[in-house]
């Protein structure tokens, strides 16, 4: 059973992001791969479409940092747009273009959302289920995998998941926003991939029984 989970190097002036620090906690897990992805708007959704096919994972978990939140954001849809509210991290700035100019409108993720959500909550743990993964390079990654696999067989599951920034990278900015312990992020990721492997094992007996 593999599971791919993805995250961001640092951007906007940071030195750090939660998303790559549990991606590289997780590189002597035998049973997960993992990438971090650049934030740029070609390379970083480029460097993930490459990857899928190397490892033909059964669930992609994206995650990514969203600075000012101050709870761990399961989200539900990517939309097909760029509209960048920052710069990538080559000065590039996009608004108002399509990731997939015959795409969709919008994907919804086919991960367990509702029930990652309620496990993240139950070890006491700030969560939201989010609508909108936003239009930005965490939403154009998880748009362009959702659409990359849409025609695999067996359908991997596909999602992504929004942590709040870092303690010291709001002390970094000298800034007042929210902030969730690299630990805390931790857990609520695991606890995903528990749900989401659970997930995967039933889905699994499901066809057996089925056969």
């Amino acid at each position: 059973m593999s599971i791919l989970i993805s995250g961001f190097e640092a951007f906007d002036g940071s030195t750090s992001n939660p998303s790559a620090c549990i991606v590289q906690a997780l590189l002597t897990r035998s049973d997960i791969a993992t990438v971090i992805l650049p934030v740029d708007s070609v390379h970083g959704p480029n460097r993930l479409l490459e990857t899928i096919p190397k490892i033909q994972p059964q669930a992609i978990l994206c995650l990514g940092e969203a600075a000012r939140r101050s709870a761990i954001s399961v989200e539900r849809v990517a939309i097909n747009l760029k509209d960048y509210r920052i710069p990538d991290n080559n000065g590039i700035t996009l608004q108002d273009e399509p990731i997939i100019s015959d795409g969709p409108d919008a994907y919804f993720s086919n991960l367990p959302v509702r029930k990652i959500t309620q496990a993240i909550l139950a070890a006491g743990i700030p969560v939201e289920l989010s609508l909108s993964a936003g239009a930005y390079l965490c939403n154009q990654v998880m748009y362009a995998a959702i659409h990359a696999t849409r025609f695999t067989t067996p359908r991997p599951l596909v999602g992504f998941i929004h942590l709040p920034s870092l303690p010291q990278q709001v002390v970094e900015k000298n800034q007042s926003y929210p902030s969730m312990a690299l630990e805390t992020s931790q857990k609520a990721v695991q606890i995903a991939i528990q749900v989401i492997r659970q997930t995967l094992e039933n889905n699994s007996s499901q066809d057996i029984n089925s056969a």
